[in-house]
């Protein structure tokens, strides 16, 4: 089963730790680069947009990653994509007391490198974290932080800031500097001490996210967006040149109601055109979750309804990949096999007006490699989370998803997520 979901579910305790010891920098050769204009940090320049490729799957590797240059000279690190936390951290040499097998060699920051505690940034990670409980010791203290998430796995580091590497789509290339976690010591649940990833990309509303930092330089708009592939891959951007605003479709961000998160508000749940006479009375959307995760009730209603409506040539059969899981006459190839044999769920959000999401079988069930088909929704009550729903990489698949912060809304619509975009384009038509 993929763990629950890295972003959301966190609780985080300020702790003390251990001075980050000097280290002198990598002589690495940098990142091959084009023959664009450079923007240095804090240039003063008009946003632009960025948009990088992304690897990974739902089925079976459980998460969608991006490559980022970050130092100076800039090196690659591959990053989990997660919209539902606000600090980008990489596994670091500071020097590392557990980490886990990447696939580069960790980062090794400078002391000079460190973020003081009394940094408002610092402040408000601990803030965002402890729920306002920020204090310094004394002025020269470094920015510690501890991260626990869900599956009791936990991640204890300090704030550096560093420069990212960044090729925009007006043809020049960014390199702001921007905080970040020095993460040196990974407690892991699962005993795995591989990991495809060397940190996380943080991509929350928080003001330490990388969003808000870009949007603070004006490198970019403080807009993200994802288009995740069904069939692996897929894209993600920052700023608004390839948002298609006419076209999608819209509903409010509710983020007083929960933190720092991308949350819709509510949504009540059909099965096909009939409603199941439930509500997700908080739904969030969370790139760092491979599944989708609904509260207890609403769960069980889906769960009912499903088996009611299955024909006979479907039967129940136990699987290790997910908890409900069937099998057919012959195994099954992919979804589309099986999406015949189950209806699309529509998630209606309460904004207001009609706005709705279908979810198609394929955005819901996966196939495994034993050729059973299994349910991509998850009891979310089960790792904790109670009333609150996650919509997960699986049901955001072919669609673009934008987190237009600026505007204070999300938006989605269905694209094909496995063909690049025309770069040096404004027009969003390209894509869609």
């Amino acid at each position: 089963m993929a763990p629950p979901p890295a972003g959301l579910v966190l609780v985080a305790l300020l702790a003390l730790v251990l001075a980050l010891a000097p280290a002198p920098a990598r002589g690495d050769k940098p990142a091959r680069g084009g023959a664009s204009s450079s923007i240095a940090a804090g240039a003063e320049t008009e946003p632009s947009s960025a948009v990088f490729p992304l690897y990974g799957d739902v089925y079976p590797h459980g998460l969608y990653y991006v490559a980022m240059n970050i130092g100076n000279p800039p090196k690659p690190y591959f990053l989990d994509v997660d919209s539902g936390s606000d600090l980008t951290w990489l596994q670091c040499d500071a020097p590392c007391r557990s980490c886990n097998e990447v696939p580069h060699p960790l980062y090794r920051p400078t002391k000079s490198k460190l973020v003081p505690c009394v940094h408002r940034l610092c402040a408000s990670l601990h803030n965002a974290l402890t729920g306002g409980k920020h204090r310094c010791e004394s002025p020269h203290e470094q920015c510690d932080y501890v991260i626990k998430y869900a599956d009791q796995g936990s991640s204890t580091g300090v704030l550096v800031n560093d420069s990212f590497a960044l090729r925009l789509t007006n043809g020049s290339v960014a390199r702001p500097s921007v905080a970040f976690g020095c993460g040196y010591d990974q407690q892991v649940r699962s005993g795995d001490l591989s990991s495809p990833t060397d940190g996380v990309l943080g991509l929350g509303t928080g003001s330490v996210s990388l969003l808000s930092q870009l949007k603070q330089r004006g490198v970019t708009k403080n807009v993200v967006g994802h288009c995740l592939s069904l069939r692996g891959g897929g894209f993600l951007f920052f700023g608004d040149d390839l948002v298609p605003y006419q076209r999608a479709t819209w509903t409010p961000m509710a983020r007083s109601a929960f933190r720092n998160y991308y949350s819709p508000g509510s949504a009540s749940l059909y099965f096909g055109d009939r409603s199941l006479g439930v509500r997700l009375a908080k739904v969030v959307f969370d790139s760092g979750s491979s599944f989708t995760y609904f509260a207890a009730k609403p769960y069980q209603a889906l769960v009912t309804a499903l088996k009611d409506g299955l024909s006979r040539t479907l039967e129940e059969e136990p699987d290790t990949s997910l908890p409900l899981c069937w099998k057919g006459q012959e195994p099954f190839k992919s979804v589309l096999d099986v999406r015949k044999e189950f209806k699309s769920l529509v998630l209606n959000f309460a904004s207001g007006k009609k706005t709705l999401m279908e979810i198609p079988p394929e955005n819901y069930l996966i196939v495994t490699e034993n050729g059973n088909a299994c349910l991509g929704i998850l009891n979310g009550s089960e790792i904790g989370l109670k009333d609150l729903s996650i919509i997960g990489d699986i049901t955001m698949q072919d669609h673009m998803v934008i987190y237009d912060n600026e505007k204070g809304k999300i938006g989605w619509i269905r694209a094909p997520c496995d063909r690049a975009p025309k770069f040096g384009s404004s027009s969003s038509s390209a894509l869609l």
